[in-house]
């Protein structure tokens, strides 16, 4: 019994030192603030380095070049990185809040790192004979800027999240050096079973409703029947061309952040599992097909 208690007591004991380390600093903290500063620095000139060696290195260079990729993969690829350059930020500025840096320099430098670091992306497709900047991936990185900054700006607070959800499809298995030949591939490659959607808190827009706080209203959107970025690009004698067509979803979800805890530990955890979209009753339309009832839907 007395081992079970040590164990029971060093758990709680270790649970409260990380809690109280979670707990955002009430004033700068100035070695917080070097540290957060310091570890995306280092972090996001790591992955670039990585990026580079392992994506780009293969491929001839050229000089700084655009290309208009505005019509593949039914835009799928666009809201992609309006989620990631939304998280990217919201994450810098949650890790600014956390050292005690004012409102000011979390939106500036936190919430810019998502655009900053994606726009480093451009650069090195510019100079990729294999690829080119596109204009549609710096406005969709400024886009998920912009949603995160403009919210704390006139609420204070994030009223609406984008998150994703995936699930697998025939097509990976058609074009697995395309869509992925393994699931962690598919989750970044086939967009086919990725859908991208705008989760709206109901109790932020009502806060003298009784709705309760966690309750989200989803708005989703994917595509379907993609083996290619645009479908007159690959061999129709090997891989029959399917009809490709967009959807759109409707559905309930949850903001993990309005679960009321005092624990800071928590708070990270649900903060992390929030960019993603809980299972749920959905109603997809389909842009040719009309209605189809999802009993859940991820």
């Amino acid at each position: 019994m007395l081992i079970f208690f040590l164990i029971g007591f060093q758990a709680v004991f270790s649970q409260n030192k990380i809690d109280s380390f979670l707990k955002p600093s009430d004033s700068l903290n100035t070695k917080r603030q070097n540290g957060v500063i310091i570890s995306e620095a280092v972090l996001a000139s790591g992955t670039l380095i990585g990026l580079n060696q392992l994506w780009y290195a293969d491929y001839p260079k050229s000089d700084f070049h655009f290309i208009n990729d505005n019509s593949e993969w039914l835009q799928m690829d666009k809201a992609g990185h309006l989620f990631s350059a939304y998280h990217l930020g919201r994450v810098g500025a949650e890790a600014l809040n956390w050292s005690g840096a004012s409102k000011e320099k979390q939106l500036v430098y936190g919430a810019g790192l998502g655009f900053a670091f994606l726009t480093a992306v451009e650069v090195f497709d510019g100079f990729s004979s294999e690829w080119g900047a596109s204009s549609g991936d710096l406005i969709a990185n400024a886009s998920g800027t912009v949603l995160y900054v403009s919210q704390e700006l006139l609420w204070k607070e994030q009223r609406i999240t984008p998150k994703f959800s995936f699930h697998t499809t025939q097509y990976a298995n058609q074009r697995p050096e395309v869509l992925g030949s393994s699931f962690a591939e598919q989750i970044l490659k086939d967009y086919n079973g990725q859908t991208y959607w705008l989760s709206v808190n109901l109790y932020s827009f009502s806060k003298d409703s009784k709705i309760p706080k966690w309750l989200n209203l989803a708005l989703g959107y994917g595509g379907d029947g993609m083996i290619t970025g645009n479908k007159e690009n690959y061999d129709q004698k090997l891989i029959p061309n399917p009809q490709r067509f967009r959807q759109f979803y409707l559905s309930f979800d949850a903001d993990l952040t309005k679960i009321k805890t005092n624990s800071h530990f928590l708070r990270t955890i649900f903060s992390v599992l929030n960019t993603v979209k809980i299972p749920a009753p959905t109603i997809e339309i389909r842009q040719f097909n009309g209605i189809k009832w999802h009993l859940i839907y991820f």
